[in-house]
């Protein structure tokens, strides 16, 4: 899947980092529930991180669509709101 991380740009990652993605994923969603920032920035860290280190960076020439949008590190809590669905973050 392509994940584009906003302000930074686009990652390849393998199908099977999804579970671990999507548990990251979760505890963001429960930190901007509880509408608590600490734990909303070390969830959110955490899951870009995660992104940086198992994604290989995507072709910058690429018109390609990304699969996945993912907030900058510095997003606030109101705007991730703002983009989370059903699912998250990351559907699935």
């Amino acid at each position: 899947m392509i994940v584009r991380i906003l302000g930074e740009g686009q990652f390849d990652v393998a199908d099977s980092e999804q579970d671990r993605l999507n548990e990251l994923d979760a505890a963001v969603e429960t930190a901007v529930e509880a509408d608590d920032e600490a734990a909303f920035r070390v969830a959110l860290g955490r899951l870009l991180d995660a992104v940086r280190s198992v994604g290989v960076a995507h072709d910058q020439a690429s018109l390609d669509v990304s699969s996945v949008i993912l907030p900058p590190a510095d997003a606030s809590i109101p705007e991730v709101r703002d983009l989370l669905s059903d699912d998250g973050l990351i559907p699935g």
